[in-house]
């Protein structure tokens, strides 16, 4: 009897530590395809359900169904102008591309791809177009660098067919020498009704509105600042609150020190993680679907690099060097872009006890 209760609390300590053993899938490697290869740089992408956009320098866009394959190559010429089209935005009518630099052409593009549209244009000598995204259907905002005491930014309200800039009282004054990157058109980033602006240079900052850019609160963040290539080059949010900045030194690349922050109260407080860890110089940051915001993915010179643990710790998965702008599909396939190419990313995983 003493044997069989002796064996049946063996037993119940054996079931308990079984159950008590939690595992957690993790990115182990990656596979990559190349869908597209031409000649541009490619440093905006959007990818739906079953089609992916894209738009770079020369003037050249394009389109790719993720089913087959099958490719849309167009490109617009404005007088001899070389248009580079560093922000691009889709809603359900329609796509939109916009010129970085002066002057500012965004062009409407048709769903069926046969029409395109000049809707807004900006001629100064300052003006920079860094990232454009849309909250709706109706309303879309485009940001840039200063031309006057605050960032450029544009907004619409009707879909895209008119957009009209928000005068700078009404936006936040910046320092002198603070302005954007046009790294991977994740300047701008939208989550729920919040907007949330990042800026670099000789300040990096996190510019948040609730209401459609009426209104705008200011927060400092720790990402190295005060020289004109350092600060925040891309962010993304997970939701409202959970959001991950990245940048760092575009003329030292490998410097991995104060280019890596998080936020979890919507974009007011960040903390550096992986300081003089992980990679260098980040041109595109973003969170991995359905990981609650533990899983990350970034892409720049030092390679592409996965996180599992809220960017704490950062694991090499490719050194592939001239990829600048990356987005999901779903939580295990991705497509990037950057120097004559696209890419499809295939996430290897295994399961790891926690």
């Amino acid at each position: 009897m003493k044997k069989f209760i002796s064996l049946y609390l063996v037993l119940i300590l054996f079931c308990s530590c079984k159950n008590e053993i939690q595992t957690e899938t993790i990115v182990s490697s990656v596979e990559m395809e190349t869908i597209l290869e031409d000649s541009i740089s490619i440093r905006a992408i959007w990818v739906g359900e079953k089609e992916l956009w894209y738009s770079g320098n020369n003037g050249k866009y394009g389109a790719i169904q993720l089913e087959n394959f099958q490719k849309f190559k167009g490109k617009i010429i404005k007088d001899s102008l070389a248009l580079e089209f560093r922000s691009l935005a889709k809603t359900d009518s329609a796509t939109f591309v916009l010129n970085v630099g002066n002057p500012a052409y965004l062009y409407k593009i048709s769903n069926d791809k046969s029409h395109t549209q000049l809707v807004y244009t900006e001629t100064n000598e300052k003006v920079f177009y860094d990232s454009m995204q849309f909250l709706d259907a109706t309303f879309g905002i485009a940001m840039g660098d200063p031309v006057e005491d605050c960032l450029n930014v544009i907004v619409t309200s009707d879909g895209g067919n008119s957009w009209k800039k928000i005068p700078c009282e009404n936006l936040p004054k910046i320092v002198e020498g603070e302005a954007a990157f046009a790294a991977s058109n994740t300047n701008l980033i939208i989550r729920g009704n919040s907007i949330f602006m990042v800026s670099g240079g000789k300040k990096s900052r996190c510019f948040v509105s609730v209401d459609k850019g009426n209104s705008w609160q200011v927060y400092e963040t720790p990402i190295i600042q005060g020289e004109a290539m350092t600060g925040i080059f891309t962010a993304d949010f997970y939701d409202e609150n959970i959001g991950f900045i990245a940048g760092g030194n575009y003329e030292n690349p490998s410097s991995n020190k104060q280019n890596k922050a998080i936020t979890f109260d919507g974009g007011k407080t960040w903390k550096l993680v992986a300081n003089g860890s992980g990679f260098g110089y980040a041109s595109c940051i973003q969170f991995v679907p359905n990981s609650k915001g533990k899983s990350l993915i970034c892409v720049g010179k030092t390679g592409i690099h996965y996180s599992n643990d809220f960017g704490e710790n950062w694991k090499l998965l490719d050194a592939v060097d001239d990829l600048y702008s990356i987005r999901f599909l779903n939580d295990s396939i991705a497509f990037a872009a950057g120097k004559n190419k696209i890419v499809k990313l295939i996430l290897k995983s295994k399961e790891a006890i926690k």
